[in-house]
């Protein structure tokens, strides 16, 4: 990129988070990515590059480590002219959500981070003039804790979403509760993938999102209304799914579309299109745990019908969904475990500052960084050491299960399709994908004492306003032995 020539008016706003704001090309498929600081807390230069090269450097020596070559994206650090930055920043500033502007964008720098548009770009060289469909999924934490720290039942038998959302509903951040249980998504069994999808298409929340040629047109953006219209969208959809006009029409057409969008969507999380293995980590048994959340409303749609039981076919060890799920499951101890450990670090802390450089909390993140997150050992030797290794672990942990899955698709002809692409077939037609991974930075140690407390809300409340509610009934027609083999009973799910 030739930074000496850039021109504000050819870059959008494209979205932000609480650290970073990024903004994107109109034509070329790149975006930048600015740190963001509260008015009058502004970093100094080094600070900021400091900042960046830790992410930088998390992506390519950690991450890259659990998910893969192609599916990981760290990008790379660049200097802009000040006066650039300065323009671009008054261009933006309109169309920022008011909720975000509680932070500014790093205009005293000049560095940011460049990196490919994921909403229109594949990680393979596609025909560029064709449509980009891109889907961005936050899957969420796929598993229920195993860790023997746990002090209520409730956390081993519902999953921390399905009881997030009720707190989230009360405290209006949504208007009703998703019927999404990442459980389904994470379980590699299509009809529970399928249900799990589709719920989020009817409640898209902050977890789902559709652009078509890098332009949003489902889903919410930042915090502001969402876009969820179906027949909208199979508008858009029509066109990828069915080219030829009289294929699909009438009253099932926009049931049939998100049907077909449905199916492809999950056939890309099931598919390996990275042969890179998490080098040296030794993996987190899955079956740790049950493979079902009881709040789970595929679940109870089954125990309304009699069926108890229900299968995890469990997931193809190369997809992305997968390696997701290892690197959540290094959360082995649960934020109750971890917290006494936590406590621990700190406690060494401040008795000798000077050591928090030598434990890497800050970075660097190098190999040798990465290479103590191998030890999967749950036993406590009363160390540093091990404390810290759990608590970096947890760190990775929170890191995926806060990620987001990127899809792309792009449509080509039966002749065009090369063994070097993978494809994934519709009823009607035909697409070259790709699949990526981002939002993978590190989240903050001192978050820690922030998450524990969370936690205990979730579960408080959940206790005191749905458990307590529910039909003593339902609960006890899930007691089983988690040893069992779970069966799979067919449901016909209406779209």
């Amino acid at each position: 990129m030739e930074v000496e020539k850039m021109d504000e008016n050819e870059w959008k706003y494209h979205g932000e988070g609480n650290q970073s704001l990024v903004v994107s090309h109109c034509q070329r498929c790149v975006v930048l990515r600015f740190l963001k600081s509260p008015p009058n807390q502004n970093k100094t230069s080094e600070e900021i590059l400091h900042h960046l090269q830790n992410i930088v450097d998390f992506g390519k020596h950690v991450m890259k480590q659990f998910f893969g070559e192609n599916y990981v994206h760290h990008g790379e650090i660049i200097q802009l002219p000040l006066d650039f930055v300065r323009q671009l920043c008054l261009k933006i500033q309109p169309e920022r959500p008011e909720s975000r502007c509680d932070k500014d964008m790093d205009t005293l720098s000049g560095y940011a981070m460049c990196l490919p548009n994921l909403t229109r770009l594949q990680t393979y060289r596609f025909v560029e003039h064709r449509p980009i469909l891109c889907i961005e999924i936050k899957p969420k934490c796929g598993f229920i804790p195993f860790s023997s720290h746990v002090s209520q039942e409730i956390k081993h038998k519902v999953c921390r979403y399905c009881m997030h959302q009720h707190l989230k509903v009360a405290n209006g951040k949504w208007k009703r509760p998703s019927k999404y249980c990442p459980l389904d998504l994470f379980s590699g069994n299509k009809q529970r993938m399928h249900f799990a999808l589709k719920s989020l298409l009817q409640e898209a929340q902050n977890n789902l999102k559709i652009f078509k040629n890098g332009e949003l047109i489902y889903g919410c953006k930042d915090d502001q209304e969402c876009v969820s219209d179906w027949n909208e969208l199979a508008r858009h959809l029509k066109p990828f799914f069915f080219p030829s006009n009289g294929l699909v029409s009438g009253p099932h057409c926009t049931r049939t579309i998100v049907k077909e969008l449905i199916h492809v969507i999950t056939m890309t999380l099931l598919s390996s299109t990275d042969a890179c293995r998490a080098g040296d980590m030794k993996t987190v048994p899955i079956s740790q745990g049950r493979s079902y959340c009881e709040a789970s409303a595929f679940n109870k749609e089954l125990v309304r019908n009699g069926k108890h039981k229900l299968e995890s076919s469990g997931l193809p060890k190369g997809c992305l969904l997968y390696k997701t799920l290892q690197a959540q499951m290094l959360d082995m101890l649960d934020i109750e475990g971890l917290y006494p450990l936590y406590t621990r670090v700190e406690q060494y802390l401040e008795e000798f500052p000077e050591e928090r450089s030598t434990l890497q909390i800050d970075g660097p993140y190098n190999e040798a960084f990465y290479e103590k997150l191998l030890d999967l050992s749950t036993e406590d030797d009363g160390t540093i050491a091990f404390a810290l290794t759990k608590v970096q672990q947890y760190r990775i942990a929170m890191t995926a299960k806060d990620c987001s899955i990127m899809i792309s698709l792009s449509p080509c002809l039966q002749d065009e399709c090369s063994e070097q692409r993978p494809v994934v077939l519709a009823s009607k037609s035909r697409f070259t994908f790709s699949v990526s991974v981002l939002d993978l930075d590190l989240k903050p140690y001192e978050s820690i004492p922030h998450q524990y407390k969370l936690d205990g809300k979730i579960v408080n409340y959940y206790l005191k306003n749905v458990q307590a509610k529910d039909d003593p009934v339902m609960s006890s027609l899930f007691k089983e032995n988690e040893d069992c083999t779970l069966v799979l009973h067919k449901v016909t799910l209406k779209y």
